[in-house]
């Protein structure tokens, strides 16, 4: 299990990678700064799109080779996934949990079907042709479970996360002090996933940093500690 959180973890640093780049483009093109408001769309619109780069990250990240192939299913999985649980439930929204399971489900399943050989009239969707295909079929599945599962889990995690958000410093607290245990084992990227996409809602964005982006004036506690220690620690360690 704890391998498998690992993976888990290091996965979710390819989609996050990107995240640095979307928040240079969204501040630039603010009208306090440059003003070009198609720099700022275009940095938006990789926050509107987390959960499905989350997906294809993750299944990249998964698969045994980082082929783009299970980044394909990636997608299939996610599309299906959401499509499938809202037509059950439209309240259910599983933002960038629904790609990183999307992702995962993806990666063992490239990794499990990446060389199968079919019979010589189906050739054609043998090896990796054919992980995007039953991904899809997985996901039906999937989505069907998670249509009647899945809404008492979101209140659940709703319900933590705004116990969170409501405790103040005491949240941020216990935020940070799990985010530096579980360094060791390289776990708090799954916890920070949780609290920068997942936790709070604000106008239909959900976690502290697409809430921030968003004009939420509660959001924005949850990195204010990381950013000037990730931007300036190591120039000022150098400078010393």
């Amino acid at each position: 299990m704890l391998n498998f959180l690992q993976r888990i973890g290091k996965s979710l640093m390819l989609p996050i990678a990107v995240l640095p780049a979307a928040a240079l483009l969204l501040r630039l093109g603010q009208d306090d700064l440059l003003n070009i408001p198609f720099i700022a769309e275009s940095g938006n619109a990789i926050f509107d799109n987390l959960a499905l780069i989350f997906a294809i990250g993750v299944a990249i990240g998964f698969s045994k080779d980082n082929n783009g192939a299970a980044g394909l299913a990636g997608v299939i999985g996610f599309l299906v996934l959401t499509n499938g649980t809202q037509a059950i439930n439209e309240d259910i929204d599983m933002g960038v949990l629904g790609g990183i399971l999307s992702g995962i489900i993806a990666g063992l399943l490239y990794n499990r079907y990446q060389g199968i050989q079919l019979p010589q009239w189906l050739g054609f969707f043998s090896g990796k042709r054919f992980v995007p295909i039953v991904t899809a079929a997985v996901m039906v599945i999937v989505a069907f479970l998670f249509g009647y599962i899945w809404p008492p889990v979101q209140s659940g995690i709703n319900g933590i996360g705004q116990w969170i958000i409501d405790a103040g410093a005491l949240g941020v607290g216990v935020y940070g002090f799990l985010n530096r245990l579980l360094i060791p084992v390289g776990l708090h990227h799954v916890l920070n996933s949780l609290v920068w996409f997942v936790f709070g809602e604000y106008n239909g964005a959900t976690g502290d940093l697409d809430r921030f982006f968003a004009g939420d004036p509660e959001a924005g506690i949850f990195m204010a500690g990381f950013f000037p220690i990730m931007m300036f620690g190591l120039p000022a360690a150098a400078l010393a």
